[in-house]
């Protein structure tokens, strides 16, 4: 138990380095009327009203902690969290939407911040709090695409291991308010962006779809999206119909870098995850461990990678640790549920030997894995007996894709409820003392 211990402590570590309050009160510089925010000066007393919009998992907490730094001179707001992801806020309005599959009530959000964007004027100034889960989280389908439609898109391209760059690719070309294009509504009110970043890399055109940022992609890339995950034949007939329109230039593009409407738009990222990988390092180091940190950009298939983690964390002398941070993806070929964490937990204890030493903890910092209640979970050499010893099979739930079931049988979930930020997932791999 003293490794599940350790590990649980360096993954707690790691969540409250991301810590939004702080992380947004150090953004947000208000001296007198003068706000300053990274490069970003506004001096508020020719600042008529102040608008906050967001969305994402992390939105809520962002408003709060941007409530505290600017009290009563926020006019109104609006962001969108997925459920659960709530907090009280004064001034701005809060409302939960469905993630990962979007949902009407997204869709609704969606288009009233299009709606509050539109009303800003130039002695205006939008402040856009924006984190991961925020593109599942507003949909905002051009007509005569469906939400229906765009949900069966996402749905598809979740099973086919799609990458978040893949899935934002589409994303934006079947919306009204990605790729850069709240920013457009917005315009000619200057706007500031504020950015939890949850996507290898730190590109603000991926974050959340990038509502305020320039689009590199273009419509003949999500065209081409669909077609190499296999995904093309079976769209609906809208979507296929709008890209190619797109494509054929019938349909404006979503605006691109170098659009004059980006001049009055300035972006801070606040929170990347160097700051739950250093975390995580640092409270292993103090624990005793002896630690690497592998790679804040940690990809590919989830059991592959967990494999090949596992094998590399044998090596390792006694009371060492490897940690890693990033995303994995799942390609879906069973019936069952987890998220990519669960499934590189559960693939973790599979290539466990009974002489490994090993703890393995896999989650995400956002406190929610998948489509479920666990952030991730915490595997040893003992998990595969313990879930054989309820009648569960840990190969077969692996194939069926269905890793929760199995590890909660076994005890070995990792379930913390919402945590409010949002940077990516946390790997530690822990060897035991001799």
């Amino acid at each position: 138990m003293r490794g599940r211990d350790a590990a649980l402590a360096i993954w707690r570590s790691a969540v409250a380095a991301g810590d939004v309050t702080p992380l947004v009160g150090n953004a947000l510089r208000l001296d007198g009327n003068v706000l300053t925010t990274g490069i970003a000066r506004v001096d508020l007393a020719g600042v008529d009203r102040v608008l906050v919009l967001g969305c994402g998992k992390a939105a809520a907490a962002m408003a709060r902690a941007a409530e505290a730094q600017l009290g009563d001179r926020i006019s109104a707001g609006l962001v969108v969290v997925k459920d659960g992801y709530a907090v009280p806020t004064r001034r701005v309005e809060v409302i939960e939407g469905g993630h990962p599959v979007p949902d009407a009530r997204g869709e609704r959000a969606a288009t009233r911040l299009l709606e509050l964007a539109a009303t800003a004027g130039p002695r205006d100034l939008v402040l856009f709090l924006v984190s991961g889960g925020g593109s599942a989280l507003t949909p905002a389908p051009p007509p005569p695409v469906t939400l229906a439609e765009k949900q069966a898109v996402t749905r598809a391209l979740l099973a086919a291991g799609a990458t978040i760059d893949d899935l934002n690719a589409v994303r934006k070309h079947l919306s009204r308010i990605k790729g850069g294009q709240l920013a457009r509504a917005a315009a000619p009110a200057p706007v500031i962006t504020l950015a939890l970043s949850d996507v290898v890399g730190d590109r603000l055109d991926v974050i959340a779809s990038g509502p305020t940022a320039p689009d590199p992609t273009t419509f003949a890339d999500a065209l081409d999206v669909l077609r190499r995950r296999g995904c093309l034949t079976e769209a609906p007939r809208a979507v296929r119909e709008r890209l190619e329109a797109g494509a054929r230039g019938d349909i404006p593009e979503t605006p691109k870098p170098g659009d004059p409407l980006f001049a009055g738009v300035t972006h801070m990222i606040i929170g990347t995850n160097a700051l739950v990988a250093d975390a995580a390092v640092a409270e292993a180091r103090r624990r005793g461990y002896a630690t690497e940190l592998l790679t804040r950009a940690l990809t590919g298939e989830a059991r592959d990678v967990a494999r090949d983690l596992v094998a590399r964390a044998r090596r390792l002398p006694p009371r060492s640790c490897l940690v890693a941070a990033g995303e994995t993806t799942v390609i879906v070929r069973g019936r069952g549920r987890g998220g990519r964490c669960q499934e590189f937990a559960l693939a973790a204890a599979l290539a466990l030997e009974p002489g490994d030493a090993l703890t393995i903890l896999a989650a995400g910092t956002d406190g929610t894995d998948g489509p479920t209640d666990a952030a991730g979970a915490v595997v040893d050499t003992g998990t595969v007996k313990r879930g054989a010893a309820t009648g569960m099979n840990a190969a077969a739930a692996l194939a069926d894709n269905d890793a929760y079931h199995f590890l909660k049988e076994s005890g070995d979930l990792l379930v913390s409820g919402p945590t409010n930020t949002n940077l990516l997932d946390v790997y530690v791999l822990l060897s035991a003392a001799e």
